[in-house]
């Protein structure tokens, strides 16, 4: 690829992602080629449909949440649960501070476990994984789900229109307490 294609490329991404994680999927390919200083065509070349620009967007974001999930497990290593809580935390700000990736994980327009379902950027692979640590030690309720622990979290951000209110802390704390092993 050329460098201007590159810079292009590039410049596409950063202004997507800052569109999409301010105002969620709403905004448009032409708005967004708009704010990049190029042209439609050139959105176009480099992904052919919105779908493909959130996707890339998407699994570039995930990678990088996965990553900081390995890095939370090694930190708590003696503490199975803590990770596993510590990541939903992450999490839950991430899509508090992404209105986009939010309504993604929310199953809004975009089919995130396509976007970002391979090696090394699966979200719900990740939870599953910290998920099945934290009942093997024995912390947490052996009748939870990875599907359970997604759902109730994206129940604690509440309104995906709206940034989250000072509830949220609480709310995961709620969600913490009942996910413990009794």
């Amino acid at each position: 690829m050329r460098a201007d294609a590159q810079r292009n490329r590039a410049r596409i991404l950063e202004v997507a992602f800052a569109a999409f994680a301010a105002e969620g999927l709403t905004v448009s390919v032409h708005e967004i080629a708009r704010r990049a200083g190029v042209g439609t065509g050139t959105v176009s070349r480099h992904f052919p449909t919105k779908e493909a620009l959130f996707a890339a967007i998407i699994r570039d974001r995930a990678a990088r949440v996965v990553e900081q999930a390995r890095t939370l497990q090694d930190a708590h290593a003696a503490d199975p649960a803590g990770a596993l809580f510590a990541f939903v935390s992450l999490l839950a700000g991430e899509l508090a501070a992404d209105r986009g990736l939010a309504m993604a994980m929310a199953g809004a327009g975009v089919d995130l476990e396509a976007a970002a379902g391979g090696p090394g950027s699966d979200i719900t692979a990740t939870i599953a994984a910290l998920l099945a640590r934290a009942q093997r030690s024995g912390a947490i309720r052996a009748d939870v789900q990875a599907s359970d622990v997604k759902a109730l979290m994206m129940g604690c951000l509440d309104d995906l229109r709206e940034p989250p209110g000072p509830d949220l802390g609480r709310r995961l704390d709620i969600l913490f307490a009942g996910l413990r092993a009794p």
